[in-house]
């Protein structure tokens, strides 16, 4: 009984597992998290939203937490003041993967007039 119990919740942890990367069960939350700090980043909110959607796709949630972390440093504003201000910031991660979405994500954006 104790094998059939845990053969069944294995089962049910590797369906959440499927259905969360495949059916895109978590791509709704991680956008949206993801849209909140642009937006708290000093992004638009059209402009953070489209940003948060193309990254979301292309970028690991692991990179994603790397760009929850990043911080002013000493002497710049709480808010990045421009686009290049922010991928300036965002080239701290040390991901060049991170960088080059976070940088076609903001051309395209910008340039698609959201």
């Amino acid at each position: 009984m104790k094998r059939v119990l845990i053969v069944l919740a294995l089962l049910v942890a590797g369906a959440a597992v499927v259905w969360a990367t495949i059916g895109g069960g978590l791509q709704g939350t991680v956008e949206d998290r993801l849209e909140n700090e642009l937006v708290a980043r000093g992004l638009p909110e059209p402009m953070a939203e489209c940003m948060a959607t193309r990254m979301a796709e292309r970028l690991s949630v692991g990179q994603i937490w790397k760009l929850e972390n990043l911080r002013p440093e000493d002497g710049e504003a709480d808010i990045p003041l421009s686009v290049a201000g922010f991928l300036e910031r965002v080239r701290r991660v040390d991901d060049p993967e991170v960088v080059e979405v976070a940088a076609s994500s903001a051309a395209i954006c910008a340039f698609s007039g959201t």
